[in-house]
């Protein structure tokens, strides 16, 4: 919706979710100029405007914006029809082929640099730029059809670039004058690059029959049947290399933290020695002039890294690394992240290894409601299945409660809520706000204040909670939309069977007796971790080469993530904002989603 708003200047499109009464309005007044200011917001720029080209020629409407940042990575989005040519096509060849002689011509002219002559990536090393053509009769070629092979239309766009560009570098000298800079920047590193790759060419670092002497590579020949583990460290490489099928499966170790390519030319990533040496064992090449993905080695590439805080840094500079120089190499589906267990517990004489805290309770409730029987009132039986279930229940309805605490709200706050049956049309109503704040300040809540909410049309009721030293609680709109809390009041009533002043645990003739349904959960899962060890894995060097094999290697019994590019444009936003160089926006985003954070490792 964002993108057709962006590629149809004055189109206004407004999407509505009638479950929350919710509403998203898309609407850019500067079309295609918005998008690049768009994809740019936590960019440096080196000028202010993007430049902006339209016309019509031959039936054919052109539009392009684009922008330099201090980026060294180069963004171009093409559309034709509003269709997304993520193949690109003949408008952007035409946009490419115009750009790079406008720019080269000026860069010839100007004293210094008579000595350079400028390639087509020097002269988009940080552009951002969106190519949007409309045409009747558009034909689309490639393996998904998002390719333009309208042949004609590649003189058309070329002919109107520069046309444009002479006259706007002509009217504004500045401008290029700034993009020049850039420019030769890029072509100086992109010579010290080609020197470095041709030093390790030299060594034989980068020919195709040269192999890291890290890799222990397999044995089978075959790049379709072969994968390759990318593991951190030598101690979980060692385990690694004597745990694998050595048949079809290569290990390469990489010590510590590679270099985020984000914020890195070209000609530094060959200074790091981590970078050159996966670059050698995948075999493909680097760089526009020698990449090719069909001399890739192995038909996966499996990121391997510890299930801790380093462990997923180093993943995401690997991520960085193959979206920014290989991403066909993952739109191709070559890439994944296999997933070593969290947990490992030894249950008398057996082993059992877990991926996730889900499945580790999972086990835990299986075991305990095979064996236990719980009373509620002493009357109401629960055992097996029903067991089994309650427990499930109760323990998402904890999570939803320790998340709607973690916002600030009190728990014997949203117990009342639930158990009065609020809803979002109770808050409508000044009086039935009123009589609500009447009802809880008899279970001992001060009301401070109740106010109009003018965006939602309802009221805000704010309150003190006396047996929580005073803390707020705010009965209002988005506490009563957010899924947390419907969530939690559907399993309050799945729940209400519970109610119960007490609980008894055990068999008919010895029995425990439990006050309350945390109280329950607790002495539930203590009894069925009775017995076991449990082990918290931090690193994969804790595994020896078998449990390795067992439960991360083996193709029969892994768990791999593939990794895939669903949107483009959101991908290169997100590393752009936790990979780039600006530390406002990444503040910003860890600040606005710091609570919704499941995974925190301290």
């Amino acid at each position: 919706m964002r993108e057709l708003a962006f590629l149809n200047t004055g189109l206004k499109i407004n999407v509505y979710d009638d479950r929350k009464e919710k509403e998203k309005k898309f609407f850019y007044k500067g079309g295609i100029i918005s998008f690049v200011e768009y994809l740019n917001r936590n960019q440096d720029v080196i000028h202010p405007k993007p430049i902006y080209i339209s016309g019509e020629k031959n039936g054919v409407s052109i539009e392009i914006a684009f922008q330099y940042s201090q980026s060294y990575i180069q963004k171009i989005f093409s559309f034709a029809n509003n269709i997304n040519t993520r193949e690109g096509g003949s408008h952007l060849i035409g946009f490419k082929a115009a750009l790079t002689r406008s720019i080269n011509s000026y860069f010839q002219t100007s004293q210094q640099n008579k000595n350079i002559k400028l390639t087509g990536d020097d002269v988009r090393e940080g552009i951002t730029a969106v190519i949007s053509v409309k045409l009747r009769e558009a034909q689309f070629e490639g393996q998904t059809k998002s390719k333009l092979g309208n042949s004609e239309v590649k003189g058309l766009v070329e002919n109107l670039v520069n046309e444009n560009l002479t006259i706007i570098f002509e009217e504004n000298p500045s401008l290029i004058k700034n993009i020049l800079a850039k420019v030769f920047e890029a072509a100086t590193a992109r010579e010290a690059a080609h020197k470095a790759r041709e030093l390790t060419r030299r060594k034989g670092v980068l020919s195709e029959t040269f192999l890291p002497g890290k890799l222990a590579d397999c044995q089978e020949r075959d790049p379709g049947k072969a994968e390759l583990f990318l593991v951190e460290g030598d101690s979980a490489g060692g385990s690694a290399k004597q745990g694998r099928d050595r048949r079809f499966q290569a290990i390469l170790p990489l010590r510590g933290k590679i270099l985020n390519i984000e914020k890195a030319r070209f000609d530094k990533m060959f200074s790091s020695t981590e970078i050159r040496t996966i670059i050698s064992a995948l075999g493909a090449g680097i760089g526009q002039e020698e990449y090719d993905l069909s001399k890739l080695r192995y038909n996966k590439v499996i990121i391997m890294t510890d299930a801790d805080v380093d462990g997923s840094h180093i993943r995401t500079l690997l991520l960085t690394f193959f979206y920014r120089q290989m991403p066909d190499l993952v739109e191709a589906g070559h890439l994944y992240v296999a997933k070593p267990p969290l947990y490992r517990m030894k249950d008398g004489t057996s082993e059992v290894f877990f991926h996730n805290e889900d499945s580790y309770n999972s086990y835990l409730m299986d075991k305990v409601s095979a064996k236990e029987t719980v009373w509620v009132d002493g009357q109401k039986k629960i055992s097996g299945k029903k067991l089994r279930s309650l427990l499930y229940t109760l323990l998402d309805y904890f999570d939803k409660m320790n998340s709607l605490t973690r916002k600030g709200y009190s728990g014997r706050f949203l117990e009342l809520l639930c158990k009065k049956e609020v809803n979002k049309n109770q808050i409508k109503n000044k009086e039935l706000v009123i009589s609500l704040s009447k009802e809880l300040e008899k279970d001992a809540f001060i009301t401070e204040e109740i106010k109009f909410d003018e965006e939602h049309n309802r009221y805000e009721l704010l309150l003190r909670d006396q047996k929580n030293n005073g803390a707020f609680c705010t009965f209002n709109w988005d506490l009563l939309t957010s899924p947390d809390f419907q969530k939690l009041f559907k399993l309050d009533q799945a729940l209400r069977d519970l109610d119960g002043p007490f609980f008894l645990v055990g068999d008919e003739k010895n029995q425990t007796k439990i006050e309350t349904k945390e109280e329950l959960v607790e002495y539930l899962v203590d009894k069925a971790r009775k017995g076991t060890v449990i082990q918290r894995y931090k690193g994969l060097g804790e595994m020896n080469p078998g449990q390795l094999w067992h439960t991360t290697m083996d193709p029969e019994k892994r768990s791999l993530v593939k990794v895939t590019i669903e949107d483009v444009i959101a991908a290169d936003e997100i590393f752009t904002l936790l990979m780039g160089d600006k530390v406002e926006p990444r503040r910003e985003f860890i600040q606005n989603n710091a609570l919704e954070v499941t995974e925190l490792d301290i």
